[in-house]
């Protein structure tokens, strides 16, 4: 296990619904260091927070117990999961994003979040395909962890999941959102802008870099991912 440092931040409160997190989401931090990220994290001011935050040596730091609600995802939806703080533990990936033009994620840092997530996932029963990025549940407002995240190597390391594109379809909107609605994702408003959004948040996970009109590939690995991974409709509970 990588170095773990415990830090308790004032910004969490129970899950909502009573019951055991059944999903992972990955951030990165947006900001020049880890520490202070942390800062922020621990600010009761800020009002927000994480469960973990991995810093690019791959020193881990825990602020919020992971069974308890942190404050990481804000509004968004995956699968029937509304409240996804209450589902969800959050995981910050120290990287200034935007900052300093994507920079990558460092090697350490990403064999720490393997072995982070090793344990979350035995923990608490929480299948690979319902770790996912932020941006994958709130696509019109998240950019994170974003197009420099290494999606496929974690799935290869057997923490996440990819697409094969084997088969050959007709590409539509109606199939692409089809299959998009039963992989997890929801749009952020029922419209062709909405679904753009979608789509945006789709190719910086499983398609990095590309752009233009939808095209027969992307439905292909959304019906993928449908096929072998769909959302679980997880247990809402009763708000406590």
């Amino acid at each position: 296990m990588p170095d773990l440092t415990q830090i308790r931040s004032p910004n969490y409160g129970p899950r909502k619904h009573g019951l055991p997190p059944d999903m992972v989401v990955l951030h990165y931090t947006a900001m020049e260091t880890a520490d202070a990220a942390c800062e922020r994290l621990c600010d009761e001011v800020s009002e927000v927070s994480a469960h973990y935050v991995i810093s690019e040596q791959g020193d881990i730091t825990q602020l919020v117990s992971e069974d308890m609600r942190a404050w990481h995802a804000g509004a968004g939806q995956w699968g029937n999961v509304r409240d996804v703080n209450s589902h969800s533990i959050g995981i910050e990936l120290a990287n200034a994003g935007t900052l300093h033009d994507m920079p990558p994620f460092p090697h350490p840092q990403m064999q720490a979040l393997e072995v982070l997530l090793g344990g979350i996932l035995k923990r608490w029963h929480i299948p690979i395909e319902r770790v996912i990025g932020h941006s994958d549940m709130a696509p019109d407002r998240k950019f994170d962890p974003g197009p420099k995240f290494d999606w496929q190597g974690l799935a290869l390391a057997g923490f996440s999941i990819w697409p094969d594109r084997f088969v050959d379809v007709d590409a539509s909107w109606e199939l692409f959102k089809e299959e998009a609605l039963l992989f997890g994702y929801r749009p952020p408003e029922e419209t062709q802008a909405g679904w753009e959004h979608v789509l945006s948040a789709f190719r910086m996970r499983f398609v990095p870099m590309k752009q233009g009109a939808l095209d027969n590939d992307d439905v292909v690995a959304m019906m993928q991912l449908a096929k072998r991974w769909p959302c679980a409709e997880v247990d809402l509970g009763e708000p406590i």
